[in-house]
């Protein structure tokens, strides 16, 4: 069974809102996957209110777009766009390159991940001193691998590739701190999809800022 375990220093944790009908959208697609191999929790939130142009993006779900208006919100943003970046809960405007060199600082917490079952998995969130009074957690189940030929909206006529599209993302609900009590997570995920690799990915972060606390990135 998967065993994973964060490190002493925070995870970078990359979140993209992109879209299949935006056309602007295919280079951030393309900078995402050249992040392959690298330490950092990735993840393309796909969102749908671009459908409307005539394409319907099929990784598209309402939670992902209620995740970015929440961004937003953190971000004093105006309006919501793809594509939009976000690095440990922050909005990146100059997003590109790796992010080898994002030094995310000490972590705040610590995240110890199991594999339990098929598809099902447990972790214990335990909160640095330095943490937050309180803190929230997300799962993802992210994909490699996927494609698709659009055949209408902005991109039509063009031939797409994905990799880490988030095809699961669960809220995990907000907690109080107490260094000295681990918390325990459980997740039961969608069953894998033959030849797109996956990651079962965990994010704890401070519900007021949004800003990651310290994540974790399984290939389970």
């Amino acid at each position: 069974m998967c065993t994973q375990a964060s490190g002493k220093n925070r995870l970078p944790v990359v979140e993209l809102y992109t879209s299949e009908g935006c056309s602007s959208c295919p280079p951030a697609d393309q900078w995402l996957s050249q992040l392959k191999g690298q330490a950092a929790v990735v993840q393309a939130f796909h969102v749908g209110y671009w459908d409307q142009l005539g394409w319907v993006d099929r990784f598209a779900t309402p939670a992902h777009t209620v995740r970015q208006r929440q961004v937003g919100a953190w971000n004093q943003q105006a309006s919501i766009y793809t594509p939009q970046a976000v690095l440990n809960g922050q909005e990146w405007k100059r997003w590109g390159g790796t992010v080898a060199d994002k030094d995310g600082g000490p972590a705040l917490a610590q995240i110890s991940l199991h594999q339990v079952g098929t598809d099902q998995f447990e972790a214990m969130v335990t909160p640095g001193p330095s943490a937050p009074g309180h803190w929230s957690a997300y799962w993802t189940v992210t994909e490699n691998g996927h494609n698709s030929k659009v055949r209408a909206g902005e991109n039509a006529g063009e031939f797409l590739q994905h990799d880490f599209v988030v095809r699961q993302y669960v809220v995990a609900g907000v907690y109080t701190s107490d260094a000295r009590t681990p918390q325990k997570l459980a997740f039961r995920s969608i069953a894998s999809s033959p030849g797109h690799p996956r990651q079962v990915n965990l994010v704890v972060f401070d519900p007021q800022t949004g800003k990651t606390l310290q994540a974790l990135a399984a290939p389970c």
